[in-house]
């Protein structure tokens, strides 16, 4: 008997949970529920979280987490939950399979079965934002080593855990050639750890036009966390519908799982919301607990309900549909087929789906690492760049010299164009006059500025790494 964790949640989340677990039960699983209070109440009670201390207690000892989906008031305050669990519990690795249901839901893909496996934990989601000046605002994108080691190598073992044959890396390396050329690099290495498994990259503008044209081109896409969540959710609509999707949250102690969609307020108390997605995130963590036996007999039994035609009205069409039910008539009908397998479908077979077991990240040698310069970005209302440079080459010494300017990141000093629209957020790029710099030397250099009344709102050391350049050129540079 393992006890796990629930949470109802907001809008129609107490009416699928009832639903979902009903089905699991029936077809006997063994678990133990408790249950805690997360979302809209909490928030509103005051607490900015919308989780209290005592309900994390809970979830970190059970280890394992069902959750229904939350509402995160909007305005300033409120932090997503769904984004503190993966981050405060370490749930590194999202897993969301995408699998049409042709020709029993409509979808214009009737070959579709791909998984995307998603980053958790950083890239934008770090969620660290500044305002700098009157005109711009800044959001980090941070992408570590173990970040990339850990959520490809985990696209791999489940690649071959369920006999996948590809694994697709999308990244943005031809622009973002620092943060997401490391997750090409990383992939790269990894993927040479897996002759067996084929590998490919694609550019993910183009690649998720790839996705949406051609999805059973794919099997197994990992990703960084903003494009995995844009896209995991492009494949899911065009599978048929996003209500039908599960997703599981892992990570090295814990584990979420959960439907990828949200409260859906509008039908809240009406009983015609589909727990689809919520029951294939429950089939997803009885995998994970080891119970595959039970996950196997309630896939199937869900999946004979659909081809059945037993269908609630969110994807209910005259002529294909044969029975229109609602929320607790759908479980209903899932449980009488607990003993059945799909016909039309093919069977799922759960019996290698237990959890992966992946080495813990290992840290490297340390390269060797050298300060050759500083961008210095500066709150300057002119307009000419010429004039700022005037104003910065005043602070020139035999440590450092004045390198470059840019302006969202394109080059306007030297040899800029006109034609440039500038706003009031500059990059001043000094770099050594010798092989490095210390810190010292950056702190005189900030001073100068002080002295000359250049207001510096920030500044980025540049670093080279075994001699590699740690920081990107300007863009014309």
């Amino acid at each position: 008997m393992k006890k796990i964790t629930i949470a109802k949640g907001d809008g129609i989340g107490p009416e699928i949970m009832d639903a979902t677990l009903k089905i699991i039960m029936a077809a006997g699983a063994r678990i133990e529920v408790e249950e805690i209070l997360i979302g809209e109440q909490v928030y509103l009670s005051g607490n900015t979280s919308g989780i209290s201390s005592a309900s994390w207690d809970i979830v970190r000892t059970n280890k394992v987490f069902l959750k229904a989906p939350i509402t995160t008031p909007q305005g300033g305050g409120y932090k997503s939950l769904n984004v503190s669990t993966r981050k405060f519990l370490g749930l590194y690795a999202n897993v969301r399979p995408c699998v049409s249901l042709h020709p029993f839901v409509s979808t214009k893909h009737p070959k579709m079965d791909l998984v995307i496996i998603r980053e958790n934990e950083e890239d934008l989601y770090a969620g660290i934002e500044h305002q700098q000046t009157d005109e711009v605002v800044q959001c980090l994108k941070l992408i570590s080593r173990p970040g990339c080691e850990k959520i490809i190598r985990y696209a791999f073992e489940y690649a071959k855990q369920q006999n996948r044959k590809k694994v697709t890396c999308f990244s943005k390396d031809n622009i973002m050639k620092q943060t997401d050329g490391l997750f090409h690099q990383v992939f790269n290495e990894i993927a040479a750890e897996y002759p067996e498994i084929k590998n490919e990259h694609w550019i993910v503008d183009i690649g998720a036009a790839k996705v949406a044209d051609s999805p059973e081109d794919f099997d197994v896409i990992v990703m960084q966390n903003l494009y995995g969540d844009i896209i995991s959710d492009i494949a899911a609509q065009i599978t048929g519908s996003v209500g039908l999707a599960g997703s599981s949250n892992i990570g090295e102690e814990c584990a979420m799982f959960e439907a990828i969609h949200g409260t859906a307020p509008d039908i809240k108390g009406k009983n015609i919301a589909n727990p689809s997605g919520l029951l294939q995130g429950a089939v997803m963590m009885l995998n994970h607990i080891g119970q595959t036996d039970v996950a196997e007999k309630v896939h199937n039994a869900w999946l004979k309900t659909i081809e059945e035609g037993t269908h609630t009205p969110d994807i209910y069409v005259e002529g294909v549909s044969k029975k229109k039910v609602g929320t607790k008539e759908f479980a209903d009908a899932v449980i009488e087929n607990l003993e059945q397998k799909p016909k039309v479908f093919n069977p799922v077979n759960y019996a290698n789906s237990s959890a992966l077991s992946l080495p813990k990240y290992q840290r490297r040698t340390p390269a060797k690492k050298e300060l050759v310069g500083v961008d210095v970005f500066v709150d300057w209302k002119g307009l000419n760049p010429d004039e700022l440079a005037a104003k910065l080459k005043q602070l020139e010494n035999e440590q450092v010299y004045l390198k470059m300017i840019t302006n969202r990141g394109i080059k306007v000093w030297p040899e800029g164009f006109k034609e440039t629209f500038c706003t009031d957020h500059w990059r001043c790029r000094f770099q050594s006059q010798k092989d490095s710099l210390n810190n010292k030397e950056i702190v005189e250099l900030l001073a100068r500025a002080i002295a000359h009344d250049i207001e510096v709102i920030k500044t980025e050391n540049l670093y080279h790494f075994d001699g590699k350049a740690g920081f990107s050129l300007g863009q014309g540079q």
